[in-house]
């Protein structure tokens, strides 16, 4: 594992990519893993403050997921238990001052060889529609994938982006508070503490 996050962090495949986007940054990839982790956080990819911090969800979404989770800071950071692993790593930069999607040649360069090194996931949270379509292989939309959150108990959860741009979404899906919330926050609670969990 060691030796592929040493990979990933000299990643340039996007360069060029970004060199052409508002923002004209340089790659700068940014996840969490390790053999050990029990709990897959499988985001879209990081924005600019993370970009900027060069550590996952420093952010309010992060600020929002954590609290969806029942996670402290520490617990969420603990990379001995939690692996953060977005569909591409580096902020993909601005189109008209939003966030251009994640560019597909990161996870399929990557994204097999890095859950081979994974083998203690025993949930994994799949954070708006290209996560949800890689690993779950649907083509629903977002919220029928979400609405459908207990089919694919007890592995993989679905969830929405937990950004402020989806405080209506939640507002106006009740049942993401009342009846997923709890469930997400016991299993996640289960797979911190029991390394046997199934």
């Amino acid at each position: 594992m060691d030796v592929l996050l040493s990979q990933i962090s000299q990643c340039t495949l996007c360069a060029p990519r970004f060199a052409a986007t508002e923002t004209a940054h340089l790659p700068r990839p940014v996840l969490r893993a390790a053999p050990s982790a029990r709990l897959l956080i499988a985001g879209q990819a990081p924005g600019l403050k993370v970009h900027q911090s060069g550590r996952p969800f420093t952010d309010p979404s992060g600020d929002r997921l954590r609290a969806w989770l029942g996670l402290s800071d520490a617990e969420f950071y603990d990379e001995s238990r939690v692996a953060i692993v977005p569909m591409a790593f580096c902020f993909p930069g601005y189109r008209k001052g939003s966030d251009l999607p994640p560019p597909p040649i990161c996870a399929r360069t990557w994204r097999n060889q890095v859950l081979a090194q994974l083998p203690n996931i025993r949930l994994t949270l799949l954070i708006g529609g290209y996560a949800q379509k890689w690993h779950l292989g649907v083509k629903t939309g977002v919220t029928e994938t979400v609405t459908a959150w207990r089919d694919h108990l007890p592995d993989a959860i679905p969830l929405p982006h937990p950004s402020w741009r989806n405080t209506a979404w939640i507002k106006r899906n009740p049942w993401f508070e009342t009846d997923l919330l709890p469930v997400l926050r016991a299993r996640v609670k289960d797979v911190m503490h029991d390394p046997d969990t199934a």
